[in-house]
């Protein structure tokens, strides 16, 4: 691979500092990074491509298609309308699939510690009585791994079932949501089922109307938000503990300079969480004092990095876009991976350090790392070995550089359980005060931040969204990179409530809580989806999501995991703003989602190029659909007299008189 001296001259594109100043080290100057490649492409990327308009779904083409001219249509006469709808599905059912796959495995994983198989055990039973409760397992009187095991069971019966009558969780949604998906037909049946339907309808010659291609990535797309991801989230949860909030830090600066530095990278926690029982290990502490070091340090990128900060504050070093700066410090002794968001180069930055690639899961190889088949059956056995590979490279680590001053503190581990803890307390545990803040306008609305980052848009572009919002009173739920991002802003920690605006400050002060809650991983967005819903059950803001105060972005998207995750939101009946849709080349496709979407769910999808016009969508939308609710005027004050205190003893609601409740 060609290299290129990363220099202030190379950085000039990068504004997170930390990066900057790994990059202008001696040790990083022939590490050649996604930021060098982005420069050295010369050219724009394909036209046709990211107007969604190439088609290559037979071997008549590949067909560039212009919307609106008549020779310029497919081979078959695939309109621009239709060859985008399909291409929009594909990425759908792509994303859907590797959420769905990392679920199974999650289940899988489940079982067998439900059958004393894994290290692992089941630790949060309550969690386990609540979701047994929704899939019908009884549980008086029996073991938790009783428990456990059936409902593991009856959940990986979700992936291949056939049933019309939905998927199990879809009953954990609003009254009129539900009503809304069976009216239309899209209530998922199975979580593999909808990926192959949707494969097939976008076949050549399958279906061919934009508008039923899109019923059918609804519909996927459902799988996963309600399927497979809350699936995922809630064993996971069950099985590992469910996060509570706790101080961690975030950034380069995590790795040491007297321990071995070990990068967990990926999504799958099973592996993350083997390595963590493993580097706790008397044997392995031994062998790595006995290479020179002090101890181990297992450190998060990516997605696996969030599902151990969440649980076990484990620190992050990165998200996505910094996985090669990590490596270009020259301290890391092993990058272990299993699937998903795992770059290809890594393996020629490792090259320039004493550095092994690890992979990990027979799917996601890779050329120039070293695999270790991590095998759930022997966990414990196939993370010491993993270990041991790193340890025993410690004693080759050349110059390095870390950082040290580059880390921020966060607090995270903000489940729904969580929120609702934060928000009533142990025995009032409830949506209640964040209803009633929202209606007396304390709290303008609610955003979500989550999803990727992107070399196509700045480093600080999460930072510069949540800014805004936060100036608005907004208060603001991330996951993902973006959450990581934000953990380095320093927007994710109590302290940060001096950036909102005077009410949300006020709030926040007063619980002691972020203005930017960290809620987990990719696959947790199904964590608020439920959020929401528990917020329309509250009462007071609508009798659905679409009526809420609230919209969500991936600003940064890069994953094909984003556009299922928003449409799975829109289907839901949410808002979402993304920085562009390879849509934009077919007019009435790209009408129908950015605007005719919302006759259908009640919602659509928004498009805006930069972070603060995405904060100015997001801030006018949570202000339109308060004026919808009729909370934006203040209220009068109401004095009781005693016709209304007779009412009260009669029955009737506070709200019947104007009170909302508790502040």
């Amino acid at each position: 691979m060609a290299t290129s001296k990363t220099g202030c001259e190379g950085c000039t594109d990068i504004t997170c500092s930390s990066s900057k100043l790994i990059l202008e080290q001696d040790i990083a100057k022939n590490v050649t990074t996604a930021y060098d490649r982005v420069k050295a492409r010369g050219m724009a990327a394909c036209l046709f491509g990211s107007q969604g308009t190439c088609c290559k779904n037979c071997n008549m083409g590949p067909c560039q298609i212009i919307d609106g001219v008549e020779d310029m249509i497919g081979v078959c006469g695939a309109t621009a309308d239709t060859v985008a709808a399909r291409n929009f599905a594909r990425t759908v059912a792509a994303g859907a699939a590797s959420h769905g796959d990392h679920a199974r495995e999650m289940v899988k994983g489940f079982i067998e510690t439900a059958k004393g198989n894994t290290p692992h055990e089941i630790k949060d039973v309550e969690k386990l009585h609540s979701l047994a409760k929704i899939f019908d397992v009884e549980t008086e009187g029996r073991d938790k791994n009783d428990i456990a095991l059936e409902l593991g069971e009856k959940a990986l019966a979700e992936f291949g079932s056939q049933d019309d009558n939905g998927l199990t969780m879809l009953k954990r949604a609003t009254p009129k949501r539900q009503e809304i998906w069976k009216k239309l037909g899209i209530e998922p049946r199975g979580v593999d089922r909808e990926v192959v339907e949707m494969m097939h309808r976008t076949h050549m010659g399958v279906d061919q109307e934009y508008k039923n291609i899109m019923l059918q990535a609804s519909r996927c797309a459902l799988s996963d938000g309600w399927g497979s991801s809350m699936l995922s989230t809630e064993l996971t949860d069950i099985m590992f503990g469910t996060p509570v909030p706790r101080r961690s830090i975030v950034d380069l600066g995590v790795l040491k300079p007297d321990e071995v530095n070990v990068t967990v990278h990926g999504h799958e926690p099973l592996l993350a969480e083997s390595l963590c029982i493993a580097a706790q290990d008397p044997e392995m502490l031994a062998l790595a004092k006995k290479q020179g070091a002090k101890g181990i340090n297992l450190v998060g990128v990516c997605c696996t990095g969030n599902e151990i900060l969440m649980r076990r504050g484990i620190p992050v070093a990165s998200g996505f876009v910094q996985q090669e700066i990590v490596l270009a410090t020259g301290a890391v002794e092993a990058m272990v991976g299993d699937v998903q968001c795992v770059m290809q180069s890594v393996t020629e930055v490792a090259k320039n350090f004493h550095t092994d690639i690890i992979t990990t899961n027979y799917r996601a190889k890779m050329p120039g790392a070293v695999h270790i088949q991590f095998e759930e059956h022997a966990a414990l056995e196939s993370a010491k070995e993993i270990l041991t590979k790193a340890i025993m490279n410690y004693k080759k680590r050349g110059k390095f550089f870390i950082p040290e001053e580059s880390k921020v503190d966060v607090v995270v581990g903000f489940s729904f359980e969580t929120i609702n803890y934060v928000l009533g307390g142990r025995f009032r545990a409830s949506f209640r005060p964040l209803n009633d803040n929202i209606i007396n306008g304390r709290i303008r609305g609610v955003a979500a931040i989550v999803g990727c980052d992107n070399f196509k848009m700045p480093d600080d572009s999460h930072e510069v969204i949540v800014r805004e919002l936060l100036k608005n009173n907004i208060l603001v739920l991330a996951s993902g990179c973006a959450a990581t991002s934000l953990g380095k802003a320093g927007l994710v920690n109590p302290e940060a409530a001096k950036y909102c605006g005077d009410s949300l400050r006020e709030v926040c002060e007063t619980v002691g809580m972020p203005p930017v809650l960290h809620v987990g991983s990719c696959v947790d967005n199904s964590r608020l989806l439920i959020a929401l819903t528990q917020m329309v059950l509250q009462g007071g803001l609508g009798d659905d999501i679409t009526d809420l105060p609230a919209i969500g972005t991936a600003p940064l998207w890069m994953s094909e995991k984003a556009v299922a995750i928003g449409q799975y939101f829109v289907a839901s009946g949410a808002q979402v703003v993304f920085q562009d849709l390879q849509t934009s080349g077919a007019k009435e496709f790209n009408k129908y989602l950015l605007g005719d979407m919302m006759d259908t769910y009640g919602a659509h999808w928004n498009v805006a190029k930069d972070p603060k016009e995405i904060a100015r969508v997001m801030i006018a939308a949570i202000e339109s659909k308060r004026d919808a609710l009729g909370i934006n005027k203040k209220a009068e004050r109401v004095l009781f007299d005693m016709n209304m205190r007779r009412d009260l003893s009669d029955g009737k609601g506070l709200e019947d008189v104007g009170c909302h409740g508790p502040a």
